[in-house]
């Protein structure tokens, strides 16, 4: 996952969270997806060249990513579920790449360990989030335990309430995730959680 931030010259520049502030823009490139956010101040022109750059970084692209423009206040989908782990930044050595597929790819993981090699960052997401599919939870259910997971990146080990789940719950149930995708999204923030990864 690569993040930037775009000046007032329409410039690019590589940052490692984004603090979505008022006056900024930023583009997020989760390689299948090109996310523009804009922030509620941010001038015309450095809209205008954000969105000559997004252009540019999807030319460059074996396939075309979605790319998606989104407004502060009005986030939604992925993006949405993204915004903590955005928030508090990832350590260069546990960055993490979105799949570039909605399916969890678990027979590949496993093929790659029967072959001896240990399973990388991704590998142990994979193979949480599959072991996850399986139980069969309620889509509610997962929908809580994201917002379970987002909240305790947030807020540390501040205690958080059942009535802050249940909003957050219901902001994740209102985007487009798949059921696939909320549990890749669940094993990874709970595997950085458990890690410690983040700054």
């Amino acid at each position: 996952m690569h993040l930037y931030s775009v000046a007032e010259n329409g410039a690019l520049r590589k940052i490692t969270r984004l603090p979505f502030t008022e006056n900024s823009v930023y583009i997020v490139d989760d390689f299948k997806n090109l996310y523009l956010w804009f922030g509620k101040r941010a001038s015309e022109k450095k809209r205008d060249l954000s969105e000559k750059q997004i252009k540019k970084l999807n030319e460059k692209k074996d396939s075309p990513a979605n790319v998606h423009i989104i407004s502060q206040g009005k986030e939604f989908g992925a993006f949405l579920a993204m915004m903590g782990i955005l928030r508090k930044g990832v350590k260069d050595r546990a960055s993490i790449e979105r799949r570039t597929e909605l399916e969890i790819e678990y027979e590949d993981t496993m093929e790659l360990i029967d072959l001896g090699l240990e399973p990388d960052l991704e590998g142990e997401i994979t193979i949480n989030a599959h072991e996850l599919s399986q139980e069969k939870k309620k889509y509610d259910d997962l929908c809580k335990e994201l917002a379970r997971a987002q909240l305790r990146i947030l807020k540390g080990k501040t205690n958080i309430s059942a009535a802050e789940i249940n909003k957050k719950a219901k902001e994740i149930h209102k985007s487009s995730s798949t059921y696939e995708e909320l549990c890749w999204l669940i094993a990874e923030l709970n595997l950085l959680l458990k890690k410690e990864s983040f700054k």
